[in-house]
């Protein structure tokens, strides 16, 4: 007895520290106050008790009021069971004028409960020590089955809140399930007087239940935050997560986690996060490289990502895994493995590419047909010129070999044919010629076009291959090149340098040829077109170009040689800049005062450098 009367004090004086606690906790919530009408009740339960106690060894016998105040609190306590039940699995009470309403009967009993010597409504008689002599009355069974049905509806609700959901506050539920259900248990037995106990087993039940609670509260973070409103919001993300504490040990996870898994991973709580990537196939290939992370993640308590494919029989999925630890008072308390799911995004990039892949195709097919047409448009003058030419030659020959057994033709005769030939020979020639350069033109910008070699190069790189280029056409033709960096020269631009360095060859030999015999400047302009583009811009000052050319130019190969030109360099350029750097070219050109062409084109990025000063070049 004198141990039961022990414990009873020391469930007294937990009840009234962790009281205390709750009363203190900053922006209560209905949680808090739900849970705390739970321990009050729990309070008043066990102070009565204690009266009873002290007053039996005092004075040898038992005080009603001390039986009132046990009863009070066995009164209270349910209501506050199925507020704190309902809260904890639907976030709050919105309506808290209905829910006062659980309360209506509680009142009833206990004010029939302090007036029950005058109508025996509540019992007849009331023994703490000897449940034997113990008779309710009418009221008692109404207050009885009302309570446990409160009781139970409460229970109900962390149960269902519990099975329902796998995350975080599963081990809380379980913990003040336990609480509850302990002191409650023993007041049903001994009310309804089974297995004869005594009654102080009740003190013991509340001794149990603490520890409970304590362990809720201290362990398990209790109160400090929403259960369901957290495990809702966690349950309805799209990404799927773990909590691991210091010790590897799984200790939370989402539902998403739960349906993306559950095909290859076997998955409970206090699982070591070390045997669920050892015991899953799906993990073999990178078991050491998520460990390393993890740990690393924990021990420098920084968080880290990388990308993860986890591939099996019938799993193929790609995730961002991030690991964050959760810091706490410098300490960290448990880890979060969070796994997004970026399949559909790979997926949609591989579409992408295929698309842009089938795209370029048609572009290229579309061009190719374009460039036959344009070949054929330009070639099919001189092949009609040829073909017309060696007609000629050929009657001539005929009419040579006819002329051999003719004692009339004379020698004059033959040297006339002879020259009629050469003469056709001469026609022939600059269509001969024409023919060349288009197909050599044909050929080096096929070369340049179907180049797959695409890396990063700097700005300055690419000016110095110019200038080597077009250096010796320069001379020949007495032009000269300023080069104007107007930016960073060791900016990086991705695609192939030679494909774009004979884009720039084309602009500047079309500048020399435009000036014709004379001598005359090349502007080469470098400089930012915005954060993201680079502008470079070419001019001649020459004779600029006919409106008929300038309508055609880029759409048709038409050519700003005049007679000597096949229009295939600017066309090709075109179709360069545009496909292959993602750019725009463009110009502009005024009759009598020169032409100046346009390209544009993004950047890689851009170093961190101070942009230079005009950077001018003569190149002569």
């Amino acid at each position: 007895m004198d141990f039961n009367f022990a414990l009873l004090n020391v469930s007294f004086i937990l009840l009234v520290g962790i009281f205390i606690y709750i009363i203190r906790v900053k922006r209560k919530k209905q949680i808090h106050s739900a849970f705390l009408g739970i321990i009050g009740s729990l309070l008043i339960w066990t102070s009565g008790y204690l009266g009873l106690f002290y007053w039996y060894y005092a004075f040898s016998q038992s005080l009603d009021i001390f039986v009132k105040i046990v009863l009070t609190g066995i009164i209270l306590t349910p209501s506050f069971v199925f507020l704190f039940g309902y809260i904890f699995a639907y976030n709050r009470i919105k309506n808290i004028l209905k829910f006062k309403l659980f309360f209506i009967i509680p009142i009833i009993s206990i004010v029939l409960l302090y007036t029950n010597d005058y109508h025996k409504l509540f019992y007849t008689y009331f023994s703490a020590e000897n449940i034997k002599y113990r008779v309710f009355g009418p009221w008692f069974i109404v207050h009885t089955i009302y309570s446990y049905s409160l009781i139970i509806t409460g229970l109900a609700f962390l149960t269902y809140f519990t099975i329902k959901n796998s995350g975080f506050f599963s081990n809380q539920s379980k913990l003040i399930i336990i609480g509850i259900i302990f002191p409650f248990a023993i007041n049903i037995l001994i009310t309804l007087q089974v297995g004869n106990l005594p009654y102080y087993y009740e003190s013991i039940s509340f001794s149990i239940a603490i520890f409970f609670f304590a362990f809720a509260i201290f362990k398990f973070r209790f109160l400090n935050i929403a259960p369901i409103a957290l495990q809702r919001i966690v349950d309805l993300i799209s990404d799927s997560y773990i909590v691991i504490n210091e010790d590897l040990e799984i200790i939370d996870y989402n539902k998403t986690f739960v349906d993306t898994f559950k095909e290859v991973l076997n998955i409970d709580r206090n699982y070591s996060f070390i045997d669920l990537l050892t015991n899953s196939s799906q993990f073999d290939t990178d078991q050491e490289k998520i460990l390393e992370i993890v740990l690393c993640a924990i021990e420098k308590r920084i968080a880290s990502s990388y990308e993860h494919h986890i591939k099996g029989d019938k799993f193929d999925r790609h995730f961002i895994i991030e690991i964050t630890p959760i810091n706490s008072n410098e300490s960290i308390i448990g880890t979060i493995i969070l796994f997004k799911d970026i399949t559909d995004h790979k997926r949609y990039i591989e579409t992408i590419n295929r698309n842009q892949q089938t795209l370029m195709e048609r572009e290229r097919l579309a061009f190719l047909g374009e460039l036959i047409g344009g070949i054929a448009h330009n070639l099919k003058t001189p092949i009609m010129s040829v073909s017309g030419g060696l007609e000629g030659i050929y009657d001539l020959i005929k009419e040579y070999d006819e002329s051999i057994e003719d004692k009339n033709v004379t020698k004059e005769d033959h040297h006339e044919i002879a020259k009629e030939m050469e003469e056709w020979i001469i026609k022939l020639k600059p269509h001969l010629s024409y023919m060349s350069e288009i197909i050599s033109t044909v050929k080096d910008q096929a070369v340049h076009l179907n180049a797959v070699t695409s890396y990063s190069f700097t700005l300055s790189e690419m000016i110095k291959r110019i200038e080597i280029l077009v250096k010796n056409e320069l001379k020949l033709h007495h032009c000269e090149l300023n080069i104007d960096v107007r930016m960073d020269e060791t900016v990086e631009i991705f695609g192939d340098i030679s494909s774009l360095i004979q884009v720039f060859d084309n602009l500047i030999i079309n500048a020399i040829d435009a000036y014709g015999e004379a001598s005359g400047e090349i502007d080469l302009i470098v400089e930012k077109a915005d954060d993201n583009n680079i502008l470079f811009t070419v001019r001649d000052y020459a004779c600029g170009m006919d409106n008929d050319v300038k309508n055609k130019l880029f759409k048709q190969m038409v050519t700003t040689k005049g007679k000597g030109g096949t229009g295939l360099g600017l066309y090709m350029s075109h179709s360069t800049i545009k496909g292959r750097f993602g750019g725009d070219i463009w110009f502009d050109s005024e009759k009598g005062k020169g032409t100046t062409f346009f390209i544009q084109i993004p950047k890689k990025f851009e170093t961190t450098n101070s942009e230079q000063n005009s950077n001018h070049e003569q190149i002569a």
